[in-house]
């Protein structure tokens, strides 16, 4: 799902050719630039090469791969769905760890999906904004990429309802192998999207910035539209006049 809704944004972005203003409530914009630089090269100099590199694993393998570590955050999911009182959200995640779990050989496979039970992200960001809390200024983060301090405080909390940080044999090595290679396939996934945004874009950092802000928000709302965010269609009207 996230791809899908960068893929779409990409595409805006590319038929608008036009960067974000330069205030989206971001105050420490020129820290975050910086920041946001760092990061580029740190993405050019290991992660994109490595992402590169992980595409010569066999497709059913990285799927896999996604799937068990999709797998994973379900509890993590679930919590959240709870928290939000989403009832029917937070059944079809129960659901889907169940099956995928078991009959799915520990969610290295998706049978779930194939019974019509769509996979969702929620994390404790989405439950805070949900109950109201401000977002707070953007913030762009070493490593962890554009974030806020609503959104940062709720990965820490998420961290502390995952059961996997719970177990005897836990250890932080585990826990930085397993965040990792999602970055890593996430990275893969999204490398020709990118480049496209990086490409078309007048300013990368502002893009970057926007398309992760108008994603977090569609986040927020499960992916509801609020009508009221549309453009008012009447304002067209006179191009039929040409």
């Amino acid at each position: 799902m996230f791809r899908q809704k960068l893929l779409l944004l990409a595409v805006a972005v590319a038929l608008t050719g036009c960067a974000a203003p330069s205030q989206h409530n971001d105050p420490f914009e020129r820290s975050n630039r910086f920041m946001f630089k760092v990061n580029v090269q740190f993405d050019n100099y290991l992660l994109k090469p490595v992402a590169k590199g992980y595409l010569y694993v066999p497709s059913p393998v990285r799927q896999s791969v996604r799937n068990f570590l999709d797998n994973l955050a379900s509890p993590v999911t679930l919590a959240n769905d709870i928290f939000q009182l989403q009832g029917q959200r937070a059944s079809t995640t129960a659901l889907r760890f169940g099956i995928n779990s078991t009959v799915g050989l520990f969610g290295l496979f998706d049978p779930a999906k194939r019974l019509g039970l769509e996979k969702h992200d929620e994390d404790f960001g989405q439950t805070m904004a949900v109950w109201g809390v401000p977002e707070g200024p953007y913030l762009f983060t070493p490593v962890y990429g554009p974030s806020s301090p609503r959104e940062f405080s709720g990965w820490i909390i998420d961290w502390a309802f995952d059961p996997m940080t719970h177990q005897d044999d836990w250890h932080l090595e585990n826990a930085i192998g397993r965040y990792a290679i999602d970055g890593i396939d996430a990275r893969a996934s999204a490398l020709t999207v990118l480049d496209e945004i990086e490409r078309s874009s007048v300013d990368f950092y502002a893009t970057v910035r926007s398309l992760y802000q108008q994603n977090r928000a569609s986040e927020i709302a499960n992916g509801v539209t609020n009508i009221d965010d549309l453009p008012d269609l009447d304002e067209f009207d006179d191009l039929d006049d040409f």
